[in-house]
């Protein structure tokens, strides 16, 4: 074989082991992220309140505000509670999306600019069983927080867009 093609083919199997490597770890095949234990969560409490100042509820949250927690979420639980849930604390106001990998439970996604704004919010059902993790709906939103609660609560509290989730000064 000439010096030219084996290189070029060297080149062809470089790229394909790149390639195939990248969706591998794409895929969470990789992933081997042990659940922090639940005494691990800071936990804190945030209010929904509407756009004239009433408060709409009180939710006791876990706060995922380190990359592990963000990644694992709420995957490791089995249920909440009525008036409980998970904030995603980041490290500054940007485009996310979230998707329900390994959820026991359907959710509302509620996406929080730096302000405690409400900006968008999310209805997500379950996937169906045997979604790859490529396959995932992309919730997305914009906001420096993310607000996860059982699904309805919003609905139930009256929780929209352009409302508020008081959040105290300690978190992030």
């Amino acid at each position: 074989m000439a010096r030219s093609t084996r290189q070029l083919l060297g080149v062809a199997i470089a790229f394909i082991l790149l390639t195939a490597g990248v969706l591998v770890v794409q895929s969470g095949l990789l992933a081997t992220i042990d659940p922090p234990a639940d005494d691990e969560y800071d936990r804190t409490t945030v209010a929904l309140v509407d756009a004239s100042g009433e408060r709409l509820a009180d939710i006791d949250v876990r706060i995922a505000d380190t990359a592990e927690k963000r990644y694992l979420g709420l995957s490791a639980t089995e249920s909440l509670d009525a008036r409980e849930g998970m904030l995603f604390v980041h490290d500054a106001e940007g485009q996310y999306a979230y998707v329900m990998r390994d959820m026991a439970f359907p959710l509302d996604i509620v996406f929080v600019a730096p302000d405690g704004t409400v900006t968008t919010i999310h209805h997500a059902s379950l996937p169906p069983e045997g979604t790859s993790g490529a396959d995932l709906t992309r919730y997305r939103g914009t906001g420096r927080y993310v607000l996860e609660l059982p699904r309805g609560t919003a609905n139930e509290t009256g929780l929209d867009a352009g409302d508020r989730v008081v959040i105290p000064d300690s978190v992030g």
